[in-house]
């Protein structure tokens, strides 16, 4: 997969999540997503339907919700961006997140907290 490829769906999704459209969102997942909160080594949501049940109900919900990409970093099927996200709490924070695209999907995706 180029590069450019792989951080097509990755760049859909940031925009369908700022936007808080949730099927827009849930279209640039694979069916057998599995999102990782790391250090975990289980996944803490997998599956597409499951990831629409957490984002209808504990994120799009959140009026003040925004993620803003502060760097990528795309390598072969793997997208590593420095996000910042507002509205989870009182003050932004910084997560990095790594996602692996198959066939202009996200399969998997591994947060990381900053700090």
């Amino acid at each position: 997969m180029q590069d450019k490829q792989a951080a097509l769906p990755v760049q859909r999704q940031l925009e369908a999540y700022n936007a808080k459209d949730l099927t827009a969102f849930i279209g640039c997942y694979h069916q057998d997503i599995a999102i990782y909160r790391m250090p975990a080594t289980a996944p803490s949501l997998r599956g597409r339907d499951a990831l629409a049940a957490f984002y209808q109900t504990e994120r799009f919900t959140i009026a003040a919700l925004r993620a803003e990409v502060l760097n990528r970093m795309v390598v072969g099927n793997k997208v590593i961006d420095h996000e910042r996200v507002w509205g989870m709490a009182e003050q932004p924070y910084d997560v990095v997140v790594v996602y692996e695209v198959q066939a202009g999907l996200i399969l998997n995706a591994w947060f990381y907290p900053v700090g």
